[in-house]
């Protein structure tokens, strides 16, 4: 019997404008997943950007939606089709401004908390039963509003802590894939508070 391929869906929007925005956190940790299976993205009929190979012992492709932000679902759902995952085996990398920058959480389905990119897989999928890795990247400062801030890439300081959060989101996942949803958040979720100032 084969083994089960798990589909890893970073999203963000894609161009090089976009490439250091907040917003695009979850390609920013495709990248450092595809380094980990030693595979480039290539571009797959499906709408992606893919990179194949193994994660945590498992098949896995990590894909990146080549369509903006809020139209992510169609190359996620067809993503799923032509490898032929089911939504049970579907990780979703994604920013969360209602996390503390820094803090990573898992969870399975709920709702999209106004994020566009997960109201798009969800209608797409038909089920919001897909485990989300979400990547906190705070709330604005003052009054700016949240859509202009997710499209702003990340300040000085937090350009700094970056790569070691990333590799803790990518270590999140393959947590995710080897031991399952509780024991990966038991252990993700004590190790991933922010550091940084309080506040």
């Amino acid at each position: 019997m084969p083994e089960d391929r798990w589909l890893v869906a970073c999203l963000g929007n894609p161009g090089q404008q976009y490439a250091g925005n907040r917003h695009n956190v979850g390609y920013m940790v495709g990248d450092v997943l595809a380094a980990r299976v030693g595979s480039a993205f290539r571009r797959e009929r499906s709408r992606v950007q893919a990179a194949t190979g193994r994660l945590a012992g498992l098949p896995v492709v990590i894909a990146r939606p080549m369509s903006f932000m809020n139209l992510s679902g169609g190359p996620v759902a067809a993503a799923s089709g032509f490898y032929k995952v089911p939504p049970e085996r579907i990780v979703v990398v994604h920013d969360e401004l209602d996390l503390p920058f820094g803090t990573i959480r898992l969870k399975l389905g709920g709702g999209d908390n106004g994020h566009n990119g997960l109201r798009s897989v969800t209608a797409s999928l038909r089920t919001r039963d897909y485990y989300r890795v979400r990547f906190g990247i705070g709330r604005p400062p003052g009054r700016q509003c949240p859509a202009d801030f997710v499209l702003r890439d990340f300040g000085p300081a937090e350009r700094k802590e970056l790569p070691l959060l990333l590799e803790r989101a990518a270590d999140a996942v393959e947590l995710l894939l080897s031991v399952g949803l509780a024991a990966a958040q038991n252990q993700v979720h004590s190790a991933s508070e922010p550091s940084g100032t309080d506040g």
